[in-house]
């Protein structure tokens, strides 16, 4: 994997330069990661098929794009794995509310690593997850307790759904109520399944509506359809009702330029986007 994949140019475009594995390096990887490589959707509103292959992953974020957790987790494994880093992939799934069931129902990768103990981590396990969007943005110990990011507060228990595995708990303010994954490890193909049918299915959340998300140290963006929200150290929503608000808030606040698209291309993006958005506004408010 290692001659295929460029990751020098991958550390470049988070701007973190190759050290060796420790705590500080793993935080600082964690927290450009968030910050510079959005949780999106986009591919699947353009009609073009991903695989949760890591290589196929950092193609695509060394030409300024992201993807959503089997493609960013894959992609932050491998990297970290190239780092000398002890990486584990992990079955999870996330619970969207209370009315879905809790567990690791396989729409979600998880990672943890472990060797790098601390006062907050004495057995040096840490959760690493940059495939929840407004989750996390930098590791977390992984054992029971609270923990306060920026304005986010979460919590990390033994899972009931998952015997052996763990919960995450998310703030209130989150997308989502929480994340069960088991304990033992993974490879890849484990997900592949699951992905297609997330890519696929109209009953899939990111084939029903397109998102785009990231984490910074004071708060999260979101894009969620036609609507831009920022969560955190402001709280707003922005309607983006026009073509270029919509393009220019993909790349001035996520960083996408859809460079590689065409014009034909984003005008078709822009009518599935603005038909879904008036299909949305219409269940919410019917006439």
């Amino acid at each position: 994997m290692g001659s295929a994949i460029d990751f020098s140019g991958y550390l470049q475009r988070l701007g973190v330069d190759r050290e060796p594995p420790s705590l500080d390096g793993l935080t600082a990887l964690h927290r450009a990661h968030a910050e510079r490589v959005p949780y999106e959707c986009l591919e699947i509103w353009l009609g073009r098929p991903t695989t949760v292959e890591p290589a196929d992953s950092i193609g695509r974020i060394l030409q300024g794009r992201g993807g959503y957790c089997f493609h960013l987790n894959g992609a932050f494994s491998a990297l970290l794995t190239e780092l000398g880093y002890a990486v584990t992939r992990h079955y999870g799934g996330v619970q969207g509310n209370a009315t879905h069931p809790a567990g690791a129902a396989g729409n979600h990768l998880v990672l943890t690593v472990s060797g790098l103990p601390s006062d907050e981590a004495p057995d040096g396990n840490w959760l690493v997850d940059l495939g929840m969007g407004d989750g996390i943005y930098e590791p977390l110990p992984l054992a029971e307790g609270e923990y306060q990011q920026g304005p986010f507060r979460y919590r990390l228990s033994r899972s009931v759904a998952e015997p052996g595995g763990w919960r995450f708990e998310h703030d209130p303010r989150g997308g989502f109520l929480g994340m069960d994954f088991r304990g033992e490890s993974v490879e890849m193909s484990a997900f592949a399944a699951k992905h297609h049918e997330l890519s696929t299915s109209p009953d899939s959340g990111f084939v029903r509506i397109a998102t785009v998300q990231r984490r910074d140290a004071h708060g999260t963006d979101v894009v969620r359809g036609l609507v831009l929200s920022r969560t955190g150290d402001v709280e707003q929503k922005t309607n983006l009702e026009r073509r270029d608000d919509y393009f220019a808030a993909l790349a001035d606040v996520f960083g996408i330029t859809l460079d590689d698209v065409g014009p034909a291309e984003r005008d078709a993006l822009w009518r599935r986007l603005a038909e879904a958005h008036e299909k949305w506004l219409t269940s919410t408010n019917p006439r």
